[in-house]
């Protein structure tokens, strides 16, 4: 698992929790669905939490914007994290959902606006409640698809998505993991030993995206590693 803390790192430099990235790799490694889900969720926690410490330390958390996704989206998860979806539609939706991160990761989605719109708040419940459920049920805490959406609505700035993403991904990944217990998932001791190695790249990756330290070479690996995962995922 020597990618994993550069997945860590880039995805918190750009407020991401990383499990899009998580589970691309434990996908290469062939491990259970059963394993990836609670195992990415639990990494979640802990990189996006740091990521969102630096953004919000840099004063870029937008509080009504993230409260108008997260009200909805925090029993949905918890809804999600209780269904199990069988291996073959898993991995088809997770290949799938692993483009999208590749784009992303691209800056396929284009860059901010200068005019930001304001959101309403039946808009925020239902893109948030979408995504909710759909990160629990698959395992993610849903900031690869809601940072793209803001930017491309212009609801709010880039640095600004990524702060109310990095939350958005810790509220959603604990509301997921909790639904994922209830059901009766339990984690092993090598995802504590996964959480260590995360931390590390965490650190960096908030740190250097928060002050606008460019890393794009190393966002092109981790996007042809993510590609790789994605086409084992649709072909098996």
């Amino acid at each position: 698992m020597l990618l994993l803390p550069i997945v860590a790192f880039l995805y918190s430099s750009v407020g991401h929790g990383g499990a899009s990235g998580y589970l691309a790799l434990m996908a290469l490694f062939s491990f259970a669905p059963e394993v990836m889900k609670p195992t990415a969720l639990l990494l979640n926690l802990f990189v996006a939490g740091i990521a969102f410490y630096y953004y919000y330390k840099e004063g870029y958390f937008n509080r009504k914007l993230f409260l108008y996704f997260a009200l909805a989206s925090i029993p949905m998860a918890f809804l999600g994290g209780t269904i199990e979806v069988d291996s073959s539609i898993y991995k088809n939706i997770l290949g799938i959902l692993l483009i999208f991160a590749v784009l992303k990761m691209l800056n396929v989605f284009g860059k901010e606006s200068t005019v930001i719109k304001d959101v309403k708040m039946w808009q925020g419940l239902l893109v948030g409640g979408a995504i909710g459920f759909f990160s629990g049920l698959i395992g993610i805490g849903g900031g690869i698809i809601l940072t793209p959406v803001i930017i491309l609505l212009h609801w709010g700035k880039m640095k600004e998505a990524a702060a109310v993403s990095a939350l958005f991904i810790w509220v959603n990944s604990a509301a997921g993991l909790i639904g994922q217990f209830s059901s009766g998932v339990n984690l092993s001791a090598k995802s504590f030993v996964f959480v260590g190695i995360a931390i590390i790249g965490g650190l960096f990756g908030g740190y250097i995206g928060s002050k606008n330290i460019n890393n794009q070479g190393l966002r092109y690996v981790l996007a042809f590693v993510l590609i790789i995962a994605s086409v084992k995922l649709l072909m098996v």
